[in-house]
């Protein structure tokens, strides 16, 4: 009786490894790139705003 109880503890392991397995295998719905492009693109016309060359030519004259 010791011995099946030892077989069950691989075996309930298995079977835990398969469902998580099947779980984290699953097909999810992901929203695409769309928002995480549109994120960059805003990112990158404020840095081009940022690169003002005649505001940072004021700022090094007012020193």
């Amino acid at each position: 009786m010791a011995a099946l109880a030892w077989l069950l503890i691989p075996l309930l392991a298995a079977i835990g490894a398969g469902l998580w397995g099947s779980w984290a295998g699953r097909n999810r719905k992901t929203l695409g790139d769309g928002t995480e492009l549109a994120g960059y693109t805003r990112f990158r016309e404020a840095m081009e705003k940022s690169e003002n060359p005649e505001k940072s030519e004021q700022l090094h004259t007012d020193a």
